[in-house]
């Protein structure tokens, strides 16, 4: 083992770096700085003061925790077997599904934007049904979901519903949803930072918050907020994504929308959030609906998939074609 192997060995908690004892380590964990790679990538003055300690020792801190660090970089065979654990959900529609690539996937963010009644919070409801099967361990072991309802938009009778209709047993389909409501913003951003031991224990493979920016745009009105406003919502979906990549979770998103008055032709509908959700979800759908149950969603932004749209329905029995 080399010299800095052994260095890396002995340092893997924030109390291991020089400067950061224990009432500091767990200030900066509030702060978010859970582990050694958030240290080594951090601005000293901001970690000092989420820290609450000296600028200098900050310093020292971020270079103890470079020099323990791995340089970042790996070969993109290695990424690829990676991926290769990546497992879809399916969407209850065929069109929908192909639309994605097979379904909504692991280590990503999907997120539906659409106006009111135009099936966001169906999607979620389908998924939560489906997920636990779909990623089910090698031994058979259901998967369990998290739910984090910010809307009041969460009916169990409705898991009951498509549930019964896919003829599974509705009180299974239940038990292996865990449900939050979300009182504000500060609660919703709690409410994930400790998800992780729930995720570990519960086996919890699929995240899905209704909506993910409700509380955000109640808590923080007037251009004068929209700052602040937009560095948590970005530390928040940077949480979600790093759950994606570490356990292998499937993220599902709803979005509310606004009109745009600057655009003059053509649909003006526009999603919440601005450039921090735009580059932050892996898989962009916009959702509208039509006539009758038909929805139409339309993946407007992927890294790997052309735009194009599917026509699905929704019905009591939940999504279809």
């Amino acid at each position: 083992m080399s010299e800095k192997d052994k260095k890396y060995e002995l340092l893997k908690e924030l109390e291991d770096l020089p400067g950061i004892g224990g009432v500091t380590s767990d200030k900066l964990r509030k702060a978010g700085y859970d582990d050694l790679q958030q240290i080594a990538a951090a601005n000293p003055h901001e970690l000092a003061e989420a820290g609450e300690f000296g600028v200098e020792a900050a310093k020292k801190s971020i270079e103890a925790a470079k020099d323990a660090m791995e340089t970042g970089f790996e070969t993109a065979d290695n990424i690829l077997e990676r991926r290769k654990t990546i497992k879809r959900i399916p969407t209850g529609s065929k069109n929908f599904d192909e639309l994605l690539g097979g379904g909504v996937e692991t280590q990503s963010i999907t997120e539906c934007f659409g106006k009111f009644s135009s099936g966001k919070s169906q999607v979620g409801f389908q998924l939560a049904v489906n997920g636990p099967l779909a990623l089910q361990d090698g031994d058979g072991t259901p998967s369990k979901v998290l739910f984090i309802d910010t809307e009041s938009t969460f009916r169990p009778e409705r898991i009951v519903q498509i549930a019964e209709a896919a003829g599974m047993d509705p009180q299974e389909a239940l038990k292996n949803i865990f449900v939050a409501k979300a009182e504000n913003s500060n609660h919703q951003i709690l409410l994930l930072e400790k998800a992780e031991d729930m995720i570990k224990k519960e086996n919890i493979r699929l995240i899905i918050i209704d909506s993910l920016t409700s509380q955000f745009r109640s808590d923080y009105l007037g251009r004068g907020a929209l700052g602040e406003r937009q560095q948590k919502l970005n530390k928040h979906v940077h949480t979600l994504q790093k759950y994606a990549d570490k356990f292998n979770v499937a993220i599902y998103i709803t979005n509310q929308v606004m009109d745009n008055p600057a655009i003059l032709f053509g649909d003006p509908t526009t999603p919440i959030g601005g450039n921090v959700l735009a580059h932050a979800a892996t898989y962009r759908i916009y959702l509208r609906k039509s006539r009758e149950s038909k929805r139409i969603a339309r993946l407007i932004d992927s890294p790997s998939l052309p735009e194009g749209e599917a026509v699905f329905k929704v019905t009591m029995g939940g999504v279809g074609d």
